[in-house]
């Protein structure tokens, strides 16, 4: 039987005073396997630590998907290492974010997996079903570390059952397998965990299981899994032709495999049925809770805001509360909304020109389409009007590019002179649209302070702070911790629609029904409606390729500032072609406003194609001589 590796003690912020989640239980050190399974207490600690391997999505030190993509930067003093990524300075020697082998590996959590499952069996106290259920919980976290490796590395070495104590250093050293045969074990675990029945539809008591594993996340996890096995990089990739395993065959499939797309698409449809019927739906204005009553245009943007930070809200299909978006985080996007002398608000993250463009037009499409906006002069200066009152202090100047935007784009960005709406002691007036807004000119207190601590492009990641966190006076916050939504359902849907449309010749009104079920959310019309109505390309949603195009655009929206564009842009095979840019903002440090708003660069991206693949640790290469190292590294 094998040993097991002591356990780093993981302390978790409570995410409220009064709860328990499941994963707030702290790991003990184990140091013996008759220890760890010797009754239910040590068997459900080492159960939460198994858990706590997940990667933490909301430490943009362990999180590529932070950073990596540049989709938000920190200013030009501060340079983690997501960022290094996205300014091309990774590297085998120096691992930016190392999953392989390190104290976040991955392998060490498969390792743990892999000795729970074998000791499991020996626990009195624990009833056939109990056991049952956290076999299958096991296996998700084993089959998910294989997927994030697999998506972050391409071929990987799988683990399927942990080296014995003595094994020879011959027989610890393994090959990198064929990405098609990573998949397929991933999804093979996937199927036994379903087939199982042993994971529970919806949770029977919330109060000391949140953040365990359900039926609705298992089903998503494995349409996931199908539909980064459909996509570009892992089907039919040509371009890692000479990309051999020691047999000398390619890592990578050379043939284009459309049934993927098929499967793909019957496992998002399933996941949907299954999580509605686990009570999982889209968050909705009716579920966000105010003290008073609020304008229809603040009550969406709110609600838009709570989709990621109302804790455990019914779109949430599982977030990690091992590790939640706390104080640390939040100040990281939240500004100064007046002076004041003492603030622990560090207000880095920025959000850049190209992420802000991205956002549709307040008639649901991209606004270098929409016939009726003025994307020539978006860079010029326009004055607050009552129209805008929800969104921009009347009165005041900002840029056009600020004006007739989507709800999603002020519900995610805050920006200068653009309201910010909260459980501010100030944000009690009668009339809503008298609530707080930054003032991010040179000068102003917006910009102010300590030395490092600004936000580099004029835009903050809103949608990230907490719709609880609120200013006490100007000198003081609380903060309202949530759990980062690794899964939620509008993802979900966008996935359905994406692979159904890859699975047809033509889209049809079952990929539109998906996706319009997010954009109904938001506040906007239908895909088809839309593009006829305003686009100067009213055909875009009839093909097959226009449609890809809307949707990737779309979860690019959706889920802007959560980390998934990472992940899509690679598993797309666009980030070539989009992540070799210039990063710019606004010139903050110009004191008036014409000057202010002129597009200042501050960074200059850079991705290659070796990129697509993060480099193995050149240390395990030399312990282990039979890997094989990712192309141009």
């Amino acid at each position: 039987m094998k040993s097991i590796y002591k356990y780093i003690v993981c302390v978790c912020t409570a995410l409220a005073a009064t709860s328990c989640d499941f994963l707030d239980v702290v790991p003990d050190n184990v140091a013996t396997e008759e220890h760890a399974f010797a009754d239910r207490y040590t068997v459900e600690k080492y159960l939460a630590s198994c858990y706590w391997r997940m990667p933490k999505t909301a430490n943009w030190n362990e999180n590529p998907g932070i950073h990596g993509a540049m989709e938000m930067v920190f200013n030009t003093e501060t340079t983690p290492n997501g960022m290094k990524m996205g300014l091309g300075q990774d590297s085998p020697t120096s691992a930016l974010m190392n999953y392989w082998a390190s104290d976040y590996s991955l392998y060490a959590g498969i390792r743990d997996c892999n000795t729970f499952m074998a000791g499991i069996g020996d626990v009195k106290d624990l009833d056939e079903y109990e056991k049952k259920r956290m076999v299958a919980e096991v296996k998700m976290l084993k089959a998910y570390f294989h997927f994030y490796l697999l998506s972050y590395y391409g071929p990987i070495c799988p683990l399927r059952e942990s080296p014995a104590v003595n094994e020879s250093t011959q027989g610890v050293r393994v090959y990198r397998e064929k990405v098609d045969d990573c998949f397929q074990y991933v999804i093979d675990l996937m199927d036994e965990v379903i087939e199982s029945e042993a994971l529970p539809l919806i949770l029977s008591n919330p109060t000391t299981e949140l953040g365990r594993f359900t039926q609705p996340v298992a089903y998503m996890m494995k349409a996931k899994m199908l539909l980064y096995w459909a996509s570009p990089l892992f089907n039919g990739n040509t371009d890692y032709n000479s990309f051999l395993d020691h047999n000398g065959e390619p890592f990578f499939n050379q043939v284009y495999d459309a049934s993927r797309w098929t499967a793909a698409a019957e496992a998002c449809k399933k996941a949907v049925e299954i999580c509605e019927a686990g009570g999982v739906r889209l968050y909705q204005p009716s579920d966000y809770i105010s003290a008073k009553k609020l304008s229809d245009q603040t009550l969406l943007v709110q609600t838009l805001r709570g989709v990621i930070s109302h804790r455990w809200n019914a779109e949430l299909i599982w977030s990690n509360t091992s590790y939640p978006a706390g104080q640390s985080f939040q100040s990281e996007c939240f500004t100064f909304f007046e002076s004041a002398l003492s603030l622990n608000t560090a207000q880095r993250m920025s959000v850049p020109l190209s992420t802000v463009e991205l956002f549709y037009s307040n008639n649901g499409v991209p606004i270098e389409e929409d016939v009726t906006y003025d994307y020539t002069n978006r860079y010029s200066l326009r004055t607050g009007d009552e129209e805008h009152r929800y969104y921009i202090q009347k009165g005041e100047q900002t840029a056009v590019l600020n004006f007739d935007r989507e709800p999603r784009y002020y519900s995610t960005l805050g920006f200068d002179r653009g309201k910010w709406y909260g459980n501010s002691y100030k944000n009690t007036p009668d009339d809503d649209a008298e609530c707080l807004y930054p003032k991010n000119r040179f000068g102003e207190y917006s910009s102010a302070g300590d030395p490092g601590y600004y936000n580099t492009t004029g835009y903050w990641p809103k949608k990230l702070v907490s719709i609880n966190s609120a200013y006490r006076d100007p000198n003081s916050l609380t903060w309202e911790s949530y759990p980062f939504p690794d899964m939620r359902f509008a993802d979900l849907l966008l996935m359905c629609a994406e692979a159904l449309n890859e699975s047809k010749d033509v889209p049809d009104a079952e990929v539109y029904k998906y996706i319009d079920m997010v954009r109904e959310r938001a506040g906007l019309e239908g895909v088809l409606q839309s593009w006829r109505k305003y686009s100067n390309h009213p055909e875009k949603p009839t093909t097959k390729e226009g449609m890809r195009e809307i949707i990737q655009r779309e979860r690019k929206i959706e889920l802007a500032c959560e980390g998934s564009y990472y992940w899509d842009s690679r598993r797309w095979k666009t980030a070539l072609q989009e992540q070799n840019r210039l990063i710019q903002g606004w010139n903050i440090n110009a004191s008036d406003a014409e000057n202010y708003y002129t597009v200042t660069p501050v960074y200059e991206q850079s991705f290659s194609f070796k990129n697509y693949l993060a480099p193995i640790p050149e240390s395990d290469i030399v312990k282990n001589p039979q890997l094989i190292q990712n192309p141009g590294w």
